[in-house]
């Protein structure tokens, strides 16, 4: 939804598969606002990140496959969820072969994912990776939790946690899950947020 006056342009809600046209109607009305002076848009005609040379390395998937140590079904999954940038996660686990395993619980995801999202995707926080940068969360039968075991000694690593910080993420991620739980336990939708916002928030301000 978007709403312009003059000098003034609000956008508010939306989603990823509509977020071009949003963005389209809000250039169009602000540029309608500037008389018009300004060049044509090419935003429609740009690939999303991932969309480059996404043909060329599922036509490789195979032979990538035996390179990395990986099933032609995990080339093929990790493909379409990066696109192009799969060359990223393989490059880590070229170089770290050990990520290259399964998480446990989510086997359909590799442990090298994690680590991706840290160093490429900014994921500060244990649920940052399991319901934002991946859908772990809800694709797993225990919502992630065991995966969230294997997870958190690699963002140790990458983000300096001390054996404290690692037990307070993997806390935070359990009381999450046992608050979704209970939120679906509810009649209707007031008592269902509210117990699904029970869980503390791990985040500072600026984290």
């Amino acid at each position: 939804m978007w709403h312009t006056a003059p000098g003034l342009t609000t956008v508010a809600g939306g989603k990823y598969t509509t977020y071009r046209v949003m963005a389209e109607d809000t250039v169009d009305a602000v540029v309608k606002d500037l008389g018009g002076a300004v060049p044509a848009s090419r935003t429609s005609e740009l690939p999303l990140i991932g969309a480059a040379g996404y043909p060329e390395l599922w036509t490789r998937r195979d032979t990538l496959g035996d390179d990395h140590g990986l099933r032609t079904e995990e080339i093929e999954r990790l493909l379409r969820r990066h696109g192009g940038l799969a060359e990223e996660v393989l490059a880590i686990i070229a170089a770290r072969p050990e990520l290259a395993h399964p998480l446990p619980g989510s086997e359909d995801y590799l442990l090298a994912e994690a680590f991706y999202a840290v160093v490429a995707e900014a994921a500060l926080h244990l649920d940052d990776v399991l319901t934002r940068r991946t859908r772990i969360s809800v694709e797993s039968w225990d919502r992630g939790l065991a995966a969230g075991e294997a997870i958190a000694p690699v963002m140790a690593e990458l983000l300096d946690w001390d054996d404290a910080t690692v037990a307070r993420e993997l806390e935070h991620y359990r009381l999450r899950v046992a608050a979704e739980r209970e939120s679906q336990t509810k009649s209707d939708d007031r008592t269902a947020d509210a117990a699904r916002l029970g869980a503390p928030d791990v985040r500072r301000l600026g984290r």
